[in-house]
């Protein structure tokens, strides 16, 4: 019955919706109650199908909030292909469906104003004014969205029903404002329109210290940028940079504003680089870094934690099966007696359980707390928190190779080839040693970025003074 309702909607075949709802009274309320990539009101929707999509939301409006495997509802589907008489349909039954995001963060407002449908943008606006605000993915708005896709009339209507100067103004993750996007993508009458009929802020800075016309260059051979200075420059626009790019690096900044966190998400950029030599980092970059990074850490951490705990309750040489005299026989007991469940390495090695109880405790703890801070919910996103983090792991595996070490040393017999108990000691100091130089080369790293930052700061709160009017 399903599969003939499939084809019911593609068709648009009323009359069969009908006959089958007759036989099945229940059929649509199975596509509320179970799991499937999509409903028959989504490809009625998407065909464009509105006698079909009044039949269906008539009977069943709890449909319309149903969402398909990319979260995209029917409205999403509509918005992109513009059909304005079922959009109108579908908003009757629930306007709120505006608000709702698909799996790449997009509202049916972005989609509509992406794809150009004025028509159909302006009865969402209408609808719900206030999901043209809602943010996409990366701190993008719709009006990011209209300049990347070019719709300059779609950006009007936007301008001119929810705009104001904050919302205008407003930077996506990379600091970039809609007048960045616009000149690095030579929209002259898109920059034209910003400037005429908005509060754009044209020397607004983004993430690198770029304003708009930072993205021009000065040898404008080009008449669409020259075009583009003497209009940014009518507006008092300046240069924040001192050092002109060349036209090489102009062209890789440029390219990077128009392609970051746009389209491919997961796409590796290759690096820019600015008047200063340092790299453009895509922040993208940063944060799929630490992602790993955590991931990482949670996965050797649960490993080494289940190590410690397994080699904490059935230690080296495992538990006395009974109750009888300590040691290897009745003359090496020395009247000390050992109790079942206790640990033989204990009584016949104090000094060697000892050392190994601390290293294998101190591993089992140092896994827990990466363990904890991991799953805690905290902000664990600047390099320094991830620093930390791998050095209590640092610590853990040091640990848990010291516990190894001491386990060898005392489960290996006095009379066993001293050689392979030497290499085996050099190997594992080796080993340590490496880790301890690794650390002091982070710490090292971490040190100097510190003072650097420190010194920035230094700067920062000296400059003002300095210049201020004796």
């Amino acid at each position: 019955m399903e599969r003939k309702l499939y084809d019911a909607a593609v068709q648009g075949n009323k009359i069969l919706l009908l006959d089958l709802l007759r036989e099945d009274a229940l059929l649509l309320d199975r596509f509320i109650t179970g799991r499937y990539p999509e409903t028959p009101l989504h490809v009625a929707s998407m065909l464009g199908h509105l006698e079909f999509v009044n039949e269906i939301v008539a009977r069943k409006p709890e449909l319309a909030k149903e969402l398909d495997s990319h979260n995209s509802s029917a409205l999403h589907l509509v918005s992109a292909k513009g059909y304005l008489k079922v959009a109108k349909s579908l908003l009757e039954v629930d306007p709120d469906m505006c608000l709702v995001c698909d799996i790449d963060g997009r509202n049916p407002l972005h989609i509509a104003a992406m794809k150009g449908h004025l028509g159909l943008l302006r009865e969402l606006v209408d609808a719900r004014p206030w999901a043209a605000r809602v943010l996409m993915e990366q701190g993008e708005t719709i009006l990011h969205a209209c300049v990347r896709c070019n719709q300059l009339e779609a950006l009007k209507l936007l301008v001119e029903r929810v705009s104001d100067h904050d919302f205008v103004n407003c930077k996506n993750g990379d600091g970039n404002t809609i007048m960045h996007l616009a000149v690095a993508a030579k929209q002259t009458e898109t920059i034209n329109f910003l400037i005429s009929s908005t509060t754009i802020d044209v020397n607004c800075k983004n993430e690198y210290g770029f304003t708009a016309l930072d993205l021009l260059s000065q040898n404008q051979r080009d008449m669409k940028e020259k075009e583009i200075a003497e209009s940014l420059e009518r507006m008092e626009a300046i240069r924040a940079k001192d050092k002109l790019l060349s036209i090489p690096q102009l062209k890789a900044i440029r390219s990077k504003i128009l392609l970051s966190a746009w389209d491919q998400p997961n796409a590796i950029l290759k690096p820019k680089k600015r008047k200063d030599g340092k790299r453009l980092v895509n922040s993208n970059r940063n944060v799929d870094w630490l992602e790993r990074k955590r991931n990482i850490l949670m996965l050797v951490a649960s490993l080494l934690a289940a190590m410690a705990f397994q080699a904490g309750v059935n230690p080296p040489s495992g538990v006395w099966q009974d109750n009888g005299p300590s040691g290897f026989s009745l003359t090496e007991s020395n009247g000390k007696n050992h109790t079942a469940g206790y640990s033989v390495l204990a009584d016949n090695h104090p000094r060697g359980y000892t050392n190994f109880l601390i290293f294998n405790t101190t591993g089992f703890l140092a896994s827990l707390s990466i363990i904890l801070l991991l799953i805690s919910g905290l902000p664990l996103r600047r390099r320094f928190f991830m620093w930390i983090l791998m050095v209590i792991m640092w610590v853990a595996v040091t640990a848990m190779a010291l516990a190894y070490l001491v386990s060898i040393a005392v489960l290996t017999p006095a009379h066993s080839d001293s050689s392979l108990i030497t290499i085996l000691g050099i190997a594992m100091f080796v080993w340590i040693g490496l880790m301890l130089i690794l650390l002091l080369g982070h710490t090292i790293r971490i040190i100097i970025r510190l003072i650097k930052y420190l010194r920035k700061l230094v700067i920062r709160l000296v400059k003002p003074i300095s210049t201020r009017p004796t």
